[in-house]
């Protein structure tokens, strides 16, 4: 029977040991707070975690670290604890399936004409000048719209200034290229094809876009573009491998440990509890209680309000608004164990990020595909052989290869079970096409779903970012008014996750901000 009276007392409950769910918990134990993070997983990390796909071989949902900054990191102790922040830049090559590949490294560009040269030094200098306009926000608490405190409206003001300084062009410009969709800004810099669908990759991955998308493309790779241990604010077209992801967030553990945090793994929280309408604490799923004045919730908006809090706790319209959220993903991810490493067709570095996206129209149609709930016949993808950085991921003579995916629907008109054999044969036939023989070299595989992500890694809707990234759910609407700034409409009750602002990807700025407003409220 499980104990249904234990019952013990903290300042705050971290909901979910995803990474943003641990800094927000190192930051509150900073200023001296009593904090338990329960996790309903047998470790932490969330998306980030790494994890045995086939027997002894190791993979990690998450390829790379581009979005942290040194000032987080400081903060947070890392260092200390056994990450390291030295940049290992990993270049892209987009492939041709003629050998005519694409490299790009940082602010440079390598087989493509000199006028696509010239015009990507451009490009880059220009999305450079976004990201550092966009920089101090992603770290801000979005103002309130509802009143007039004066720190809200110096938010507003110093970003009115902040791009008023790009000067009168650039300005326009700005406020221009942020409603275009990729497909209409690559082709406005750029000839070469190859180009155009690599570059545009990074503006779509991870959300429901696809290169005609309207209104999203450019605010999701200055997301993406938002951290700076290269030295200087670049135009990030890699980062760090999934390495130091585990080194990260292995890191991040210990440095919580150290200040007192307590982890519980394998503790699923069930509800959060409620009396006079405010937070007291949670219920676990084996019926014991946790109290605390305030529970702060690394859950998706969805799961936190609907499952955790419950609904009868909420305004009607607040409802309405959480239910509205668009948050059905669109990547998949494949983890191959290979007896021997592949050969791509006029490759002789696989230590890179190899782009499968031969033009913009390739990955429009995929995304069609899914759009209608069907399959990719030609499916485009990201492939990183991470061990070849990590010789741990794998026995010796053996390598991991990853690839993510899209666009692959959430929804599917027919059933996964006889679909997923089928698309795997689809990603293995694509992969054939670019590396000859590699079918060969595959003991041991694994397919994850939108759906699949969903389950196994407590994701609504398996979306990377808890909810789309996109203008109408972005700052003061991230996840949506009402509770744009971390705090509910439930005293006591608080969001620290992917779905508040400023979004996905391992950045930390959303459990960082949080734990700032958590501490206000106290």
């Amino acid at each position: 029977m499980p104990n249904t009276t234990q019952q013990l007392q903290y300042d705050a409950i971290v909901v979910g040991a995803g990474h943003n769910g641990l800094i927000c918990a190192h930051q509150l134990a900073k200023k001296g707070k009593k904090v338990l993070v329960l996790e309903a997983e047998p470790e932490a990390g969330g998306l980030a975690k790494g994890y045995e796909f086939s027997p002894s071989f190791f993979t990690s949902a998450v390829h790379t670290l581009p979005q942290l900054s040194k000032k987080l990191i400081s903060s947070l102790q890392l260092e200390q604890h056994g990450f390291s922040t030295k940049q290992q830049v990993i270049p892209t090559l987009a492939l041709n399936d003629n050998g005519q590949h694409i490299s790009i490294s940082k602010n440079t560009v390598d087989g493509v004409s000199e006028k696509d040269q010239k015009s990507f030094q451009e490009f880059t200098e220009l999305m450079n000048q976004f990201s550092k306009t966009m920089g101090p926000f992603w770290h801000k608490n979005p103002p309130r719209i509802e009143d007039r405190d004066v720190s809200d409206l110096f938010t507003f003001a110093q970003f009115g200034w902040n791009v008023r300084r790009l000067g009168k062009e650039k300005m326009a410009e700005f406020t221009r290229v942020m409603a275009l969709p990729s497909q209409d800004l690559m082709d406005e810099f750029f000839h070469n094809p190859l180009l155009k669908a690599a570059l545009s990759w990074d503006f779509l991955v991870g959300n429901k876009l696809a290169p005609r998308s309207p209104n999203n493309a450019v605010l999701n790779q200055l997301l993406r573009n938002a951290g700076d241990l290269s030295g200087k604010q670049v135009y990030n077209t890699g980062a760090m491998p999934v390495a130091q992801v585990g080194q990260f967030i292995n890191a991040l553990v210990k440095s919580c440990e150290s200040l007192g945090v307590s982890i519980q793994y394998n503790a699923r929280v069930e509800s959060v509890l409620v009396s006079e309408h405010k937070v007291t604490g949670v219920r676990l799923a084996d019926g014991r209680e946790m109290l605390a004045s305030k529970v702060i919730s690394n859950l998706d908006p969805k799961t936190s309000f609907q499952k955790l809090l419950g609904q009868q706790h909420l305004d009607i319209q607040f409802s309405h608004r959480i239910n509205r959220i668009r948050d059905r993903g669109m990547v998949a991810t494949v983890n191959l164990a290979l007896n021997g490493l592949p050969k791509f067709n006029g490759v002789t570095d696989l230590n890179q990020r190899l782009l499968i996206a031969p033009t913009m129209s390739d990955m429009e149609t995929a995304f069609d595909s899914a759009k209608y709930g069907e399959l990719p016949e030609h499916p485009v993808m990201e492939v990183m052989i991470p061990s070849l950085r990590d010789e741990t991921l794998c026995p010796a003579g053996h390598y991991v290869l990853s690839a993510q995916v899209m666009y692959v629907p959430y929804e599917l008109k027919g059933s996964w079970e006889t679909a997923k054999p089928k698309l795997l044969a689809s990603i293995m036939a694509m992969l054939e096409r670019y590396a000859p023989g590699i079918s060969e070299q595959v003991i041991a595989s694994e397919l994850l779903t939108p759906k699949d992500i969903e389950t196994k890694f407590n994701v609504r809707g398996g979306h990377w970012h808890h909810g789309e990234f996109c203008i109408d759910q972005w700052w003061v609407n991230r996840p949506t008014y009402g509770t744009n700034r971390y705090s509910t409409p439930m005293p006591g009750f608080f969001l620290c996750g992917a779905g508040a602002h400023p979004g996905g990807g391992i950045m930390g700025a959303a459990g960082l901000n949080a734990a700032r407003e958590v501490l206000k409220n106290d």
